[in-house]
């Protein structure tokens, strides 16, 4: 793709640039990939906790946005669509592979980062307490998780939410404080012992 077109394919929507896609110019779909695929990834590893297997699962989504691109309908967001399709990858790699899951990822993401200064202490009690987070969410069940991912880590609202989980709004709500409170109270309960 030239340089002009990249700083035109820059300028148009999700929406816009897989409607190109659609019809008949698929050179329109790198620049959604450059877009979301450190996203895409980051969900996918919170998902799967392998960072190899997250990034194959984005090249494999991508390549299912391609290959669905003749039935793509711009009814809703496109990182809508794209996560829902994300989800059920990851959704069916985990139930497939339950046995090669990383275990070491999910907290590092959930708790911030030691900054330089921290003492040894500091960043053992930083790395028990990443610990607890990592298997309080991964305790969640599955929808509640996955909704969590989504609203924390993903920023997608509500609506997107539920259209990725195809559910209500109201649903997804419950599902996320549900999630919330369970997460508080299992921390909680973590912390006193």
């Amino acid at each position: 793709m030239s340089a002009s077109a990249m700083s035109l394919a820059g300028d148009l929507s999700d929406i816009e640039l897989m409607l190109g896609v659609k019809n008949g110019a698929p050179e329109l779909l790198d620049p959604l990939l450059r877009r979301h695929r450190n996203s895409l990834i980051h969900f996918l590893y919170r998902m799967v906790q392998n960072s190899a297997v997250a990034e194959e699962l984005a090249q494999d989504v991508f390549l299912r946005v391609y290959r669905a691109r003749d039935s793509y309908q711009p009814s809703a967001h496109f990182t809508t669509w794209l996560y829902r399709i994300a989800q059920n990858r990851a959704i069916n790699w985990v139930r497939d592979n339950r046995h090669h899951r990383n275990a070491k990822s999910l907290d590092q993401l959930l708790v911030p980062r030691a900054s330089s200064w921290a003492t040894p202490e500091q960043e053992l009690l930083r790395s028990e307490k990443r610990q607890r987070v990592r298997a309080a969410v991964e305790a969640l069940p599955e929808r509640q998780r996955v909704a969590v991912l989504l609203h924390k880590y993903s920023e997608l609202d509500y609506v997107q939410i539920a259209q990725v989980l195809g559910c209500s709004v109201s649903a997804v709500k419950a599902l996320v404080n549900r999630a919330y409170f369970t997460l508080r109270l299992t921390l909680a309960t973590a912390s006193q012992v």
